[in-house]
């Protein structure tokens, strides 16, 4: 089963290999902070002003004043220029630019720079042998494997229910993400489907910030764009967010509507392989789950 590049988290200035993955991140980290700083109301930062503004958000000039930097520097971040932040200096345009936990974490990686906060996933090398002998131990949980590109890696039997011929989906289709916004089912099942594609976006930039310059994570990302608008105005929001369980709704053909916790399992150290576990949020659900494995054993 094929596995993606790794990617790591150290306790040093994370390795740029080329100047190419250089120049991309600069590009990206200046995109990322021009939406956020255009997000920040100036009156939630005490700024006053009786003019009518001609840009939304906050002024270059007020982030650098705020932040305790020069105009110019900023300026040049924004620009992405080479120039190389602290994580000092990072950490208070964070501040300054109201980051969540997500957002100063992706900021300091597309910086190259290292945080001391905690590590957004726990990476592994390799693909786990038996994971796929555990999944289907899980039933009668829906289990899939995916990595951090949101690829469909391996599916038990009560996951595939959801889905009509899940089998007959193309290689290079089998993606959450693309799935989620191309395939009329996907959207079917996703009870909660604005919400949940909003965080899966979300979680992928993040991902993305460790493997910009590579072809196949660029090229899902085109093929989005030009498959679907809604993609694309997500996307541009520039949202980041880790991978973390949280309460999704699924509505099962047969089943009904399912209450389900979904889990991230971990096979390793260091690449985003991992087992996503769906486990009832009440007795009706575990019910429900319970009947439709029984009726898939038939």
């Amino acid at each position: 089963m094929a596995t993606p590049e790794t990617a790591t988290t150290t306790a040093t200035v994370i390795p740029l290999p080329t100047a190419r993955r250089t120049e991309v991140r600069r590009r990206e980290l200046a995109a990322f902070l021009r939406s956020r700083r255009e997000r920040v109301k100036p009156e939630d930062l005490g700024i006053r002003y009786t003019r009518r503004r001609r840009t939304p958000g906050l002024r270059r000039e007020e982030v650098a004043h705020l932040a305790g930097v020069g105009v110019t520097w900023y300026t040049w971040l924004e620009q992405g220029r080479d120039i190389n932040p602290s994580a000092q200096v990072l950490d208070a345009i964070s501040r300054t630019l109201q980051f969540d936990s997500h957002e100063h974490e992706h900021l300091f990686t597309l910086a190259g720079v290292a945080t001391t906060a905690t590590p957004a996933v726990n990476q592994c090398l390799d693909l786990c042998p038996n994971a796929m002998t555990l999944i289907e131990q899980l039933e009668p949980l829906p289990a899939t494997i995916v990595n951090d590109r949101l690829d469909l890696l391996a599916y038990n039997r009560i996951y595939a229910s959801f889905f009509d011929e899940i089998e007959s989906i193309a290689a290079e289709d089998r993606n959450h993400l693309w799935l989620a916004f191309t395939n009329p089912r996907w959207k079917q099942v996703m009870v909660d489907w604005d919400d949940s594609v909003a965080t899966m976006v979300a979680e992928y930039r993040a991902a993305m910030a460790q493997h910009l310059d590579e072809p196949a994570w660029k090229a899902l990302v085109a093929r989005l764009h030009h498959a679907s608008p809604e993609f694309t105005a997500m996307w541009e929001r520039h949202d980041v967010q880790t991978s973390e369980g949280r309460v999704k709704r699924a509505l099962h053909p047969t089943a009904g509507l399912l209450t389900l916790e979904y889990t991230n399992l971990w096979l390793g150290q260091r690449l985003g392989t991992r087992i996503v576990a769906y486990t009832p949020a009440d007795d009706r659900t575990r019910r429900r789950l319970e009947a439709l494995h029984a009726s898939l054993r038939l």
